[in-house]
């Protein structure tokens, strides 16, 4: 028998990097892929699939964005808006456009690859 999935939430809090990280040198390695199962648009990420029942579906207005949304990323993690770290990079890392909060998360250790998605408001960490 196949064990269910447990969907954890993931942490709201900001965690400061590791002793002697720097931030630059981080952000510098990172970039925004996406996922194609959270769209119903073609996009940077491929062609959409099927979405997973809880995945969101992301702003079709950010489907060529590729760019900016690694902007996004990379200026987050120059601020220390990071969660807990795996290896090189921080696991979560939060940004703030406007009257919206998105979460990137880590999707590929080896290379620094993220994929994100809006935030509810009780969702946001303190201090972003």
């Amino acid at each position: 028998m196949r064990a269910p999935k447990r969907h954890r939430p993931p942490p709201r809090a900001i965690v400061p990097p590791p002793a002697g990280v720097d931030l630059d040198a981080v952000a510098s390695r990172v970039r925004y892929v996406g996922s194609p199962e959270h769209k119903d648009t073609p996009s940077f990420a491929g062609a959409p699939r099927p979405r997973l029942a809880d995945a969101s579906v992301c702003d079709p207005a950010l489907a060529d964005r590729q760019a900016d949304i690694t902007r996004w990323l990379q200026e987050a993690i120059r601020r220390g808006h990071t969660g807990p770290w795996e290896g090189d990079f921080p696991k979560y890392v939060w940004t703030r456009q406007q009257d919206s909060v998105y979460i990137g998360r880590l999707v590929n250790r080896g290379n620094g690859e993220y994929k994100g998605y809006e935030l509810e408001r009780h969702e946001w960490p303190k201090g972003i």
